[in-house]
């Protein structure tokens, strides 16, 4: 039987086996200009998803431009993050563009629709409810997915907590705790598969799992004749 399908969205992530010690107390800084231009595309983000919600609600699609866009948004977001303030598994500058980067350590694709259900899409905030409480938690923010998306340099709740913890490792041993490590992509990743979802760009509902590790896990094999 064929491999049963993996959720949508795909955050892939390696871990510089070369971080300096002591250069994640500046990334906030050098990391200004993106969070500047961030400002205007989180903006944008949410005048696309209205736009978007429209679109789905009265022909069952989300316009594979606008959905293009938004993706691009999340996986600019989710590099500067990686770099500056959630994980900062890397010490290489993050590039600005929307397009996926094939040489920089972290990836965010997330498959396009064909359709989309018009009627889920007027529920979806009110199904997400239960994973808002999950987000509250680890993002540290009433706000869940949307304060997600406008994160400041400073991180707060579980995943802010890891990742101070994580650095100061770092700085006081020369390495990045790889259980650490693998953690906090495993938040993130819960992170973004709530943010997809209640932002119209999947129908599948974020699990209740933690897939840990800087790759997705592989997709589990149905039982023969089932």
């Amino acid at each position: 039987m064929p491999p049963a399908t993996t959720h949508p969205l795909r955050v892939e992530a390696t871990l510089d086996p070369r971080l300096t010690r002591w250069m994640w107390l500046v990334k906030w800084l050098l990391a200004l200009p993106h969070y500047v231009v961030l400002f205007f595309l989180q903006i944008a983000f949410l005048l696309v998803s209205v736009v978007a919600f429209f679109s789905i609600l009265i022909t069952g699609r989300y316009p594979r431009a606008l959905f293009d866009f938004n993706v691009g948004v999340i996986r600019w977001k989710t590099r500067v993050d990686y770099y500056a303030s959630v994980v900062l598994g890397t010490d290489e500058y993050p590039p600005f563009t929307l397009k996926d980067v094939p040489g920089y350590p972290v990836h965010v694709d997330l498959a396009y629709p064909a359709r989309l259900s018009r009627g889920l899409v007027l529920v979806k905030w009110l199904l997400v409810i239960p994973q808002f409480l999950v987000i509250a938690a680890l993002a540290g923010s009433g706000w869940t997915t949307y304060r997600y998306l406008q994160d400041t340099p400073l991180s707060s709740g579980i995943v802010g907590l890891l990742s101070l913890i994580a650095v100061v490792i770092l700085a006081f041993t020369g390495t990045y705790p790889r259980g650490l490590f693998d953690l906090l992509m495993g938040l993130v990743r819960w992170v973004l598969r709530v943010l997809v979802y209640v932002f119209l760009m999947t129908d599948e509902y974020p699990p209740f799992r933690l897939d840990t590790g800087g790759h997705e896990p592989a997709p589990a094999m149905r039982p023969a004749g089932g």
